[in-house]
């Protein structure tokens, strides 16, 4: 959990590379959902995701005692390492970022557009990351970790102006992949005194939060597949669970059909895309249509890097799938 003087810290060194992004209420969102929906517009950041807010404070506390040219790597399935990527690259580092194969084409070509040197190995993740902490060590480099005090810290400044522009909602839903989003949240509600509720959403194929949060142990789930990659984790991070069970109302699962529905609701409403993790909130929200009727609630749009293929297949109306 973090302190607001910590947050707040993170603000200043992610202000100095980004500018605030907005939230709006859409009418057409009112409309079909019938409650006041305010969504989080973390997709207008300069990566098109909210992790690059976390990557600048890691970095820029690394630089404080890291010699000039120093390398990271990293494991990613495409936004944490787009954020690592450009963090890196502006201060003065070299990002290796370790991708399993069959990742999206268009977040590959992000992070090597962003300089980092591109590596494809193993079936998931979670063998994407056991892969780079293995060339760390052959390497001699820093492993950039998922999930970190300062990654957190710096992903919390999306919660602060979330919750500073609209205090009174009622409740906010947040994706969950390793967490930092999340626990973002939960520290900037706690630190503001606010009484909102705050809604974990996982991906039905990837529900280790939920089982763990359920059982009171720390679940994995098995391979699977799931287009929204950035919740395709099967295995939680302690730290990050410890926050979640203490600071959240409840984990709504939502299955690919759920999430493709949200996405076209989006692009309906909005005209904003979405990747599968950025409308998984509003697709939760829909599951439960009703319990916050006529309230004031929050989604988080936590990102848009989806692939033209996926997203083209998505408003034709279909459901992305596994590549053969």
């Amino acid at each position: 959990m973090l302190t607001l003087a910590a947050m707040e810290d993170a603000a200043r060194i992610v202000y100095r590379h980004l500018s605030p992004t907005p939230q709006y209420a859409w009418p057409l969102l009112r409309e079909a959902l019938g409650a006041e929906v305010w969504v989080k517009h973390e997709n207008h950041t300069p990566v098109g995701a909210f992790k690059v807010r976390g990557g600048l404070a890691f970095m820029a506390g690394l630089a404080r005692h890291a010699a000039p040219g120093t390398g990271v790597i990293s494991a990613t399935r495409g936004n944490h390492g787009q954020s690592i990527a450009f963090a890196a690259g502006r201060f003065g580092m070299k990002a290796t970022i370790v991708v399993p194969l069959g990742n999206s084409k268009e977040k590959n070509a992000a992070m090597r557009a962003l300089g980092a040197d591109l590596i494809e190995h193993g079936e998931d993740f979670d063998a994407a990351k056991a892969h780079a902490a293995r060339l760390c060590e052959e390497r001699r480099l820093v492993f950039v970790p998922s999930f970190h005090a300062d990654l957190v810290s710096g992903v919390a400044t999306y919660a602060l102006e979330f919750l500073r522009a609209c205090p009174d909602l009622a409740a906010v839903y947040v994706p969950i992949g390793l967490g930092s989003g999340i626990c973002g949240m939960i520290s900037a509600r706690n630190a503001l005194g606010l009484k909102t509720r705050i809604i974990g959403v996982v991906s039905e194929a990837f529900d280790a939060y939920a089982r763990s949060v359920e059982t009171g142990g720390l679940v994995e789930t098995g391979p699977g597949f799931s287009f929204a990659d950035g919740m395709a984790v099967r295995m939680p991070d302690p730290n990050a669970l410890a926050v979640i069970r203490e600071g959240a109302e409840r984990i709504v699962r939502v299955s690919d059909q759920d999430i493709v529905r949200a996405t076209r609701l989006l692009y309906r409403a909005t005209h904003n895309l979405a990747e599968g993790a950025g409308a998984a909130a509003l697709a939760a929200l829909a599951a439960e249509k009703g319990v916050y009727g006529g309230h004031k609630v929050g989604v988080v749009l936590s990102g848009q890097n989806i692939d033209r293929d996926w997203m083209a297949t998505i408003l034709t109306g279909g459901v992305p799938a596994a590549a053969p």
